[in-house]
């Protein structure tokens, strides 16, 4: 998540640099874009429902959902009320 991956490779053919450059001084191979629906809150939504799934909780077992993000849909509320409602938790 989410779905558009952004390579190193296809970095190469946007700007003069290579997989290797980019690898030995980052670590990062490749990179998500966010789709325009796609929105911080919406994918931390995904991930908790994956999470939950994987762990075989029910959502509303959740005692405490924290996000920290400097891309909130909002100021107030914050990004983890949006979470939690569309959790369900």
């Amino acid at each position: 998540m989410p779905e558009k991956v952004l390579t190193n490779q296809d970095l190469t053919r946007m700007v003069d640099t290579s997989d290797e450059w980019i690898t030995q001084r980052t670590g990062i191979k490749e990179r998500r874009i966010a789709a325009e629906h796609e929105s911080t809150a919406s994918m931390a939504t995904e991930a908790g429902r994956r999470a939950c799934q994987n762990a075989g909780l029910d959502p509303s077992q959740l005692e405490l959902i924290a996000c920290a993000t400097i891309s909130p849909e909002t100021l107030c509320p914050g990004s983890a009320c949006y979470i939690q409602r569309d959790l369900g938790a």
